[in-house]
């Protein structure tokens, strides 16, 4: 009997355990950055769920830096600690604070370190933009058969060891830059050639194959076997421009050849104003499209970059929003927070409007461009687009009048929903924020779960002596 109530009391206790570690208030704890960024004039806030009589009692000492902060307005040159529950202090010059957790002032919790950062602000973009690349090299998007007088079929470059998604930089030593170049060189030779010798870059690396060209009946010609492109374009939207630098950045993710994922490496490009004419609504597992046109001598700038978080380059011209005249100050992770927010994008014409969203989740450890879940909430958002579709990433995400990222993919079976990058990863990408000042990726959700799930087992452990 007693071994059987030891069992009970042990898995009502595992259970406790568990959803304590679960709670929220345990989770903004465990979640909370060693390493922060704040801009002058933010309010240095610790986002702790704990109970305010819990927060009485975690006091804050000030390592470092507390030159740097200011207390209801008077300097805390002299104060080398505060409590957490009562209002925060706030950062007034660049530098590095050093802030060290301890409850009741005996136990140590945490130490954080805040990099105090410049005022960065940017006029936030909505604009819808075209996007024209030229790749570096030619890229191969496929294989074509060389059919011979019986109508067989061969693949010399397929043979020789050519991939989808290879780069063709060369051909015979002699640079390629065009889709024509690469027919030309092939089909210039009238007798049966010898191999010829193709440079190819794949995955960043460069490797050299020989491909003996085959003559295709159909064509006439001697062929290789290849589909090849050297540029792509599309429809996206504009997420900053910095009236500083002049820098802008767009999309918030990589762009890729739609027919191999791979990432195009370019050679140039360049952003020009687009005009949506028209929406293919979202759907589950369907998704949605701006259908734009191009506006004929509209550039705007330069592209130089394209890079995980977006594409990123100079302007030609000053670019404003009639929505926000002054540029806004950017929000970084640790100060993104769930909730309402609104995005700035096109759906009709040239005219940037304004949609509520809702921010669900933030994830700071992600470092593929996904650290935001978002819902579209807006109504008329909704009746128009279903969603979010393709042409919307790179639409600002603006959150208590400050940017915070940028939309980047859509959940293609909840078209209502889909993720954000953090506008200061972009800015980090764009060269326009010091990438010393990187922030320190978090605690990750698994592995948190995973501690969790350990000490379930420890405790069960106990109970029973498994």
């Amino acid at each position: 009997m007693k071994q059987k109530k030891r069992q009970i009391l042990g898995m009502i206790l595992s259970i406790l355990v568990f959803m304590t570690f679960l709670s929220p208030q345990a989770k903004s704890y465990f979640y909370l950055q060693e390493k922060q960024k704040l801009s002058v004039g933010d309010s240095l806030e610790l986002l702790l769920k704990l109970p305010p009589t819990l927060l009485n009692v975690i006091n804050v000492h000030i390592k470092e830096g507390e030159k740097l902060l200011s207390f209801e307005g008077n300097f805390l040159n002299n104060r080398k600690q505060y409590t957490l529950g009562v209002n925060s202090p706030v950062v007034i010059e660049p530098g590095t604070v050093k802030l060290e957790l301890k409850l009741f002032d005996l136990i140590p919790l945490k130490k954080i370190n805040v990099d105090v950062l410049p005022d960065i602000k940017v006029i936030p973009g909505g604009h819808s933009i075209g996007v024209l690349l030229r790749t570096e090299g030619v890229m191969v998007v496929g294989y074509s058969p060389v059919l011979n007088e019986e109508n067989e079929s061969y693949f010399p470059a397929k043979d020789a060891g050519i991939e989808v998604g290879d780069t063709i930089v060369k051909i015979n030593g002699m640079r390629v830059l065009t889709d024509d170049q690469v027919k030309q060189i092939i089909t210039s030779r009238k007798d049966s050639p010898a191999g010829i010798n193709i440079t190819i870059k794949r995955n960043g690396k460069i490797f050299d194959k020989v491909i003996y060209p085959k003559y295709c009946h159909e064509s006439k010609n001697y062929r290789i076997g290849l589909f090849v492109r050297d540029n792509a374009g599309g429809v996206g939207t504009l997420t900053f421009y910095d009236p500083l630098t002049q820098k802008f950045g767009a999309l918030g993710h990589l762009i890729t050849d739609s027919q191999t994922n791979t990432a195009l490496s370019i050679r140039q490009g360049k952003i020009l104003n687009a005009s949506i004419e028209s929406i293919k609504k979202a759907k589950r597992g369907a998704p949605g499209e701006k259908v734009g046109i191009f506006i004929e001598n509209s550039e705007l700038g330069n592209i130089e970059k394209n890079d995980t978080c977006g594409i990123f380059g100079v302007c030609e011209k000053e670019i404003k929003n009639p929505l926000c005249p002054e540029p806004l100050s950017v929000s970084y992770s640790n100060n993104i927070h769930v909730g309402p927010a609104y995005i700035l994008t096109v759906v009709n014409g040239q005219e940037i409007k304004k949609y509520d969203i809702e921010v669900e989740r933030v994830m700071n450890g992600r470092l593929d461009g996904k650290n935001m879940i978002i819902r579209i909430t807006d109504k008329n958002l909704l009746k128009y687009t279903g969603g979010i579709v393709q042409g919307m990433s790179g639409s600002p995400i603006i959150q208590d009048n400050k940017i915070i990222g940028a939309v980047t993919h859509v959940f293609v079976n909840d078209p209502v929903r889909g993720y954000g990058v953090f506008i200061e990863n972009m800015l980090l990408e764009a060269d326009i924020l010091n990438k010393n000042s990187k922030t320190l990726r978090q605690s990750s959700q698994g592995f948190y779960l995973i501690f969790c799930i350990k000490l379930e087992i420890y405790v069960i452990k106990m109970c029973f002596k498994i």
